[in-house]
């Protein structure tokens, strides 16, 4: 059934790690579901008696228990995968797995991994500095079992329905200032930014810029909000609203954090939805993973629960949270 989670993500402390890179963005804290996340479950199909009883949900035997459970780390868009799979594979009531739902965001992410923090990762792709930075550690095993897209949000006063790739490399080089140059109103384009080692920023190098020889926009810091959700009430709140414009992932904005007044921007006349990234018909799709440490024993929890997640009981688990699985059309 699909999950719709609309609350605010309360932000944990985070324990004094050692090693290199465990603060997930410099001056942020790491994400968790709080306990008291609202949860909008999709109502069930409603008719008079005649129509038939739906089918029960299935039933899920837990491989492992709550104690035998691998750290699971990740990006903030895999909270709810993490919750989920938590309570299928290892029979955790709704409310322990949500309030145990944790990620240190996509970077430090595949740094605790590497270094032996987090067992398992739920988690989209590492940014490039990071992929160079954890290339002489230990070997890991990386298979994608989901996908989402990059997205441009705007407020909805704002009377452009669709720009081209084109036209938001311009955005963010600076190349139009003016929304009037791209058919819209006479008012300034204020482009707002994540921080570098984000999962979304790396989503937008790698799919909006390429191996471009660009230079981009550097905003300041109010224009660059740590979080994702900051990035969203930014977008909401900024005085000119009409005139913003920033970037995340589909999952996050359509399925955790949405803010009234604000839309979604096609992109070369695609809108971004389930089923365009299904098709890949949007054009800034990309994959998301599960990931462990390639010496990680056949016994261990964490192959055990990678594994599993690779089975059709974990690739069902990823539909139900609402995600688009990877490897061809979902699930009926």
């Amino acid at each position: 059934m699909k999950r719709k989670w609309m609350a605010v993500w309360m932000a944990l402390t985070l324990l004094a790690l050692g090693g290199c890179g465990q603060a997930a963005e410099p001056g942020s804290e790491p994400e968790s579901l709080p306990e008291s996340a609202e949860v909008s479950l999709s109502s069930e199909p409603s008719g008079d008696l005649s129509e038939p009883e739906p089918e029960p949900e299935k039933a899920y035997t837990p491989i492992l228990s709550l104690d035998e459970y691998p750290a699971v780390d990740g990006s903030t868009a895999n909270l709810p995968l993490m919750a989920l799979v938590m309570e299928r594979a290892a029979g955790a009531s709704p409310e322990v797995a949500e309030s145990a739902a944790y990620a240190s965001r996509t970077a430090d992410a595949w740094r605790n991994l590497s270094n032996g923090w987090a067992d398992l990762l739920l988690v989209y792709e590492a940014p490039e500095n990071v992929q160079q930075e954890l290339a002489g550690g230990p070997a890991l095993e990386v298979t994608a079992i989901g996908r989402d897209a990059l997205v441009f949000i705007v407020n909805e006063q704002n009377p452009i329905q669709s720009l081209t790739q084109d036209q938001l490399r311009d955005i963010y080089t600076g190349a139009v200032s003016n929304w009037s140059e791209l058919g819209g109103e006479d008012a300034e384009i204020v482009p707002f930014q994540r921080n570098p080692e984000s999962g979304s920023s790396t989503l937008f190098d790698k799919l909006l810029i390429g191996d471009r020889d660009l230079t981009l926009l550097d905003p300041p810091e109010e224009f660059r909000p740590a979080t994702m959700g900051g990035l969203v009430e930014s977008l909401a709140e900024y005085n000119n609203s009409g005139n913003a414009i920033g970037y995340s992932v589909y999952y996050y904005i359509s399925e955790m954090y949405a803010e009234p007044g604000l839309k979604l921007m096609a992109v070369d006349g695609v809108e971004p939805s389930f089923d365009s990234i299904q098709s890949e018909e949007y054009p800034f799709c990309n994959a998301f993973y599960a990931a462990i440490r390639a010496d990680e024993p056949e016994d261990s929890p964490a192959r055990q629960l990678y594994n599993w997640l690779l089975s059709s009981d974990g690739r069902q688990t990823v539909l139900d949270a609402g995600y688009v699985p990877a490897g061809g059309p979902a699930a009926e």
